[in-house]
């Protein structure tokens, strides 16, 4: 036989016994079924062979370090030796159940990576039925009464091999797998694929199919089947993960039936779960730069006009002067509802960073800030946490927008926000006092000196009054002092001076 051809069957891991003329071997001189055993690591050291002292060297760390780890692999490899024993005690099991195979006429021997081997007594025939690979190797040597050895060098792992080949002889493959577990079955799978197994190959896809897979198995099953040249047999499998091409408007139209579905929820516990899903799930597609399911700018607004209409209609309702015909406390919950479901959609803005354009349309509803005036504060601040939102944004550099709109933004609703600041410190734990008044106190310095004044003589005088019931933003006020009387940066076009009106407070 020419060399070309031995080399070729040696990559493919067939090897013909010596009795028909033919002694080679993959990468060893000589052959041996005799089971591995790791005999070259070194004997543990006595206890007498120990230091005494109670600090060890260097080298006899690394020493302790390296027997550790010698250790932990020779109880990995007596695992492994423990279960294919039972393989093989099983193959044996079978070949005994299934007398007409008479004896074995072909011995198969497994290789891994590291030198262990495991030899098996098989039969030709049901090699050469079950798999098309061992069919076609066989075939070529057709000679009545001649054993084989056939050879598989570099198995990842020897213990799936012959389980894989313990599933040949199995009558009733979908009942052998009962109880494995998805790693498992997904390295049958792969073995089966690679000796052209097919029943094997059937009946591990069959489990794929049937099984529950936890999140880490769904990556390994798609990921393992993508690697497989299955052709079509894996389709059934990858159903549950694999949908059909689908384009912006279909996704666009999803989503906004499902968070429309939240916002008009009659049960508060199940839209205030739902909302903390839908939270997480959109952030965390905003990490996903190939994501093709994420919501659109569109689909957001769309969702703000509608609560901004619902908003208006409930407090028209509410200020009307002969009075509303529905129960004015369902109607205050109402408003609440809708001012949470506004704040969740600005929240979902600001984290997709498209809340830019939200700034001037908040700054523009002043028919809505003075229908805000005219009723209670106990069910009316919720509308003010959503200035509060934008200012903690726009301190924080999430909100990038002109001074005129966040100039526009505080004229339209920092009096109803100092207004419910009290309430919205004490009713609602979710509030972080400190982040609202730094986010306030940011925003106010990004304006004109001229704006700033304005401002913050108004908070002066408002903050002397009513104290904690008002933003502290004494922060603010010393940074705007600075910048006026001490460092005062002087800009050709505002050389304006800088007026202050002291009150006079009755003691």
């Amino acid at each position: 036989m020419a060399s070309r051809e031995v080399s070729t069957m040696i990559k493919q891991g067939f090897i013909s016994d010596p009795t028909l003329s033919l002694s080679f071997s993959p990468s060893r001189t000589t052959l041996s079924s005799r089971p591995y055993s790791p005999s070259s690591s070194p004997p543990p050291p006595t206890e007498s062979a120990r230091p005494s002292h109670n600090n060890p060297t260097l080298f006899e760390m690394m020493s302790e370090e390296a027997l550790r780890g010698s250790k932990t692999i020779e109880e990995s490899r007596k695992k492994t030796q423990r279960r294919v024993a039972k393989f093989l005690t099983e193959l044996k099991a079978y070949s005994f159940k299934n007398g007409g195979l008479g004896l074995s006429d072909v011995k198969l021997t497994v290789v891994s990576r590291d030198g262990y081997r495991v030899a098996m007594d098989v039969h030709r025939r049901v090699l050469s039925e079950k798999s098309r690979f061992f069919a076609e190797k066989l075939s070529q040597r057709r000679e009545k009464g001649v054993s084989h050895t056939v050879e598989i060098s570099e198995c990842d792992d020897v213990e799936v091999y012959v389980e894989t080949v313990v599933l040949m002889y199995c009558d009733d493959l979908k009942k052998r797998l009962i109880g494995e577990n998805v790693t498992k079955v997904l390295a049958l799978l792969k073995v089966s694929a690679a000796i052209m197994f097919d029943a094997g190959i059937s009946s591990c896809l069959e489990y794929l199919e049937a099984v529950p897979w936890s999140e880490d198995e769904e990556e390994k099953v798609v990921s393992h089947l993508s690697q497989l040249e299955l052709d079509g047999s894996m389709t059934e499998v990858l159903q549950r993960v694999s949908s059909e091409p689908s384009t912006s408007a279909r996704s666009d139209g999803i989503l906004l039936n499902l968070l429309s579905g939240v916002l008009q929820a009659k049960d508060d516990k199940a839209r205030r779960e739902m909302k903390t899903l839908f939270s997480r799930l959109l952030r965390e597609d905003s990490f996903d730069d190939d994501n093709r399911f994420d919501v659109s700018k569109d689909t957001l607004y769309h969702l703000c006009h509608r609560c901004l209409s619902s908003l208006v209609l409930c407090l028209s309702e509410a200020t009307a002067i002969d009075g509303s015909r529905r129960d004015r406390g369902v109607l205050m919950a109402e408003i609440a509802r809708e001012a949470d479901n506004l704040q969740w959609i600005v929240d979902i803005l600001i984290e997709k960073r498209m809340a830019n354009d939200f700034v001037k349309l908040w700054a523009d509803q002043r028919e809505l800030a003075e229908l805000h005036s005219k009723i209670p504060t106990m069910y009316r601040y919720e509308i003010s946490r959503i200035t509060a939102q934008l200012c903690i944004a726009i301190g924080r550099g999430n909100i990038l927008v002109g001074k005129e709109s966040r100039f526009s933004l505080l004229a339209t609703w920092l009096e109803a926000l100092y207004d419910d600041f009290g309430w919205m410190r004490s009713a609602s734990k979710s509030v972080d006092k400190k982040l609202v008044e730094d986010g306030l106190s940011h925003t106010i310095l990004t304006l004109s000196m001229r704006q700033q004044q304005a401002i913050l003589l108004k908070w002066f005088d408002r903050f002397l009054n009513k104290g904690d019931d008002c933003p502290n933003i004494q922060r603010a006020f010393e940074v705007w002092w600075r910048r006026a009387f001490i460092r005062q940066y002087t800009d050709a076009e505002d050389s304006s001076q800088l007026q202050i009106t002291v009150c006079s407070y009755p003691s």
